[in-house]
């Protein structure tokens, strides 16, 4: 057995480009997690939001909220552990805030985001342990360079360090449960199976912890 049956909800926190799906995915495959993926792809605003940031950014964050707590409220209802990538407080603390300070938000959508935030997570729960995948912006550019997305190309580095320095901000005043910080730069969990093997076994002691 690779986990204890009581963890239902795993979640894998991180900047844009840091490995977030790529490890949700090994993880997954690994302990047996069903994965629910961040909604990048179909998401009908992001292509629109990278070209015009303040025509689209309310639009496009309200869209990854609610997709988000619809996924959680599949987790607690559902009968499988679930692994997640990307949390619905990033929206929040990171993203929101970060498009707001630049101007890209009004502060009317602001405060309306916000409210519809917290009558969200009053409904439902934290993940039974947190996943942050800290990465450095020369890390979080090669890997966005690798994937190629034509939209991700206009993303400016002040603006992933903007978003770097509210993540580790959001980090280290996290108290809504277990926290597990892996530094991306010095794991290619990807590539390398020792360094996979690595990340299994700070995960097990998580785990194992939980329930110890």
């Amino acid at each position: 057995m690779h986990k204890p049956n009581d963890i239902k909800y795993v979640a894998v926190a991180g900047n844009i480009g840091a490995g977030k799906t790529t490890l949700c995915t090994m993880l997954g495959k690994y302990y047996g997690w069903e994965v629910y993926y961040e909604s990048a792809d179909d998401n009908p605003y992001l292509n629109d939001f990278y070209y015009d940031m303040r025509r689209w950014a309310f639009n496009l964050q309200i869209y990854f909220l609610h997709s988000r707590y619809q996924q959680i409220l599949k987790i607690i209802n559902g009968d499988r552990t679930v692994i997640q990538d990307r949390t619905i407080y990033e929206d929040a603390y990171i993203f929101a805030p970060n498009l707001y300070e630049k101007g890209l938000m009004s502060k009317r959508d602001f405060e309306s985001y916000q409210a519809l935030f917290r009558t969200m997570t009053s409904q439902v729960q934290p993940p039974d342990l947190l996943i942050y995948l800290r990465a450095s912006i020369p890390t979080l550019v090669a890997h966005i360079q690798t994937r190629g997305r034509d939209y991700e190309g206009n993303m400016s580095l002040d603006y992933l360090k903007g978003l770097n320095q509210r993540y580790e901000n959001w980090i280290a005043n996290y108290k809504e449960g277990p926290l597990l910080i892996l530094n991306a730069d010095e794991l290619d969990f990807e590539n390398n199976p020792e360094d996979l093997g690595k990340v299994i076994e700070m995960v097990d002691r998580e785990i194992h912890g939980l329930f110890a």
